[in-house]
């Protein structure tokens, strides 16, 4: 195997041999170099730059998520256009490629120059204190729903749910960025939510990481409850209280900054939506039990988590130092399987109702994040700046590849304390024309 070499036409003429070796193979990259030839197909949905002979290097080598996402953050490559599918034809060149092409790939990276050493940049977390304890979630709460309201307005939907959306089938073929299309289908998902839960006009109602009020907001309008909403993000609950105030609505929706240990009242329905990957891996059998104690007896649970999608796969990011999403995305999270999800349910001590795998939806929410992120970059980085711009193009481009492939999944768990009296079939989750869809 050749050395490396420091002389950038060595380099230019080694990356331009892989470009051709890889479109023979049926790879074929657009990639720009940093003489600013370009090769690859023409008018292609995106272009990789490197800013740098030894860019595509440091990006491949050691391989991982985190090379690449750092890589990415040092300004090493670039992605013009859709970051998405930039990931997705990486990942299929992955996967796709025989153990002759690695070798041949292996040797050709190998002339190229060695990265030089520095720092990647501001944005790795450093959590301090013990896992899981009250203030260390908070730290890592706020780590990454503190970023700013301006960033998630840029990319959400008008309601401002972070969370998966619920798509109907004649939104199927909508092109991702259509904001009317997002807007549709959180709404939905908020109503979906209301009527699993089987929502009554003047009961108590919990929403655990409550975001900024959509739901407690969507459930007291269209359902006549008490909310209650809480969460550990100053900058949500702060703005949650003026959108409460805004729909008219303070008389009916309380938002609380807390931990939801520290919640001790009673409810008639509790929806925890996004929040279970910030609890643990460890103390889920704690969390549901928590939560069984505030239902009141005929009380129901709706839980909406993101899951493995590899049966006895678990995933603690606390535990693994080496990933994009745990250092500068979601510290200390956690995802388990979907059947273990239902176990720490029933294990609490409540019955089991219904589970909804909701895959295929996230995969389209996050592919409309993206697109109305990289739409409205130069704002996202206004308000951000370029490093954080760049960790949420990264992470919400590399989640759409993990719905879409099944490497994640999102399932909603309905469960009830004692015995409830649901309707005997699914009629009342059907949303049909729901009015306020429109």
């Amino acid at each position: 195997m050749l050395a490396p070499s420091r002389d950038p036409s060595v380099a230019a003429d080694a990356v331009l041999a892989l470009q051709r070796r890889l479109a023979a193979a049926g790879f074929d990259l657009p990639l720009q170099l940093w003489d600013g030839r370009t090769t690859g197909p023409p008018d292609p949905d995106y272009r990789l730059v490197l800013h740098a002979p030894w860019s595509l290097r440091a990006m491949l080598v050691p391989p991982s998520d985190l090379q690449v996402g750092e890589t990415y953050l040092r300004v090493a490559i670039d992605v013009q256009g859709s970051m998405v599918a930039a990931l997705r034809d990486l990942v299929r060149l992955r996967d796709g490629l025989t153990t002759r092409g690695r070798l041949a790939v292996a040797g050709l990276v190998a002339r190229l120059p060695r990265p030089p050493k520095g720092p990647v940049g501001d944005g790795r977390v450093v959590l301090r204190g013990q896992r899981h304890s009250r203030d260390r979630d908070a730290d890592a709460v706020r780590h990454h729903y503190d970023a700013g309201d301006e960033l998630y307005q840029l990319f959400l939907d008008r309601e401002l749910v972070y969370s998966c959306a619920y798509f109907s089938d004649a939104d199927r073929c909508a092109p991702a960025g259509d904001r009317a299309v997002l807007d549709r289908a959180q709404r939905r998902k908020l109503e979906l939510v209301c009527r699993k839960l089987a929502l009554r006009p003047g009961e108590r109602f919990l929403d655990v990481g409550c975001g900024w009020g959509s739901l407690v907001i969507h459930a007291a309008r269209e359902h006549d409850v008490e909310a209650v909403g809480v969460t550990l993000s100053e900058n949500q609950a702060a703005l949650a209280r003026e959108r409460v105030a805004e729909a008219g609505l303070g008389d009916r929706v309380r938002i609380e900054r807390a931990d939801y240990r520290e919640v001790d009242a009673r409810f008639d329905a509790i929806a925890s939506v996004g929040m279970v990957e910030h609890v643990g891996a460890d103390q889920l059998d704690r969390y549901f039990a928590h939560l069984r104690g505030l239902l009141r007896d005929g009380g129901r649970l709706l839980n909406h988590g993101i899951t493995t999608g590899q049966r006895d796969l678990v995933r603690d990011f606390a535990t693994e130092p080496d990933t994009f999403i745990g250092r500068y995305v979601f510290p200390d999270g956690a995802l388990v399987p979907a059947y273990r999800m239902v176990a720490h349910v029933e294990r609490s001590g409540l019955e089991l109702q219904d589970v909804q795998q909701l895959r295929p939806h996230y995969a389209r929410t996050l592919e409309h994040w993206v697109t109305n992120l990289e739409a409205s970059y130069a704002e996202v980085v206004d308000a951000v700046g370029e490093q954080t711009a760049r960790v949420w193009r990264a992470y919400l481009a590399g989640s759409v590849l993990g719905f879409e492939r099944g490497d994640l999944g999102v399932v909603q768990v309905l469960a009830t304390r004692g015995d409830v009296p649901l309707p005997l079939d699914r009629d009342h989750h059907a949303l049909g024309t729901f009015g306020s869809l429109d």
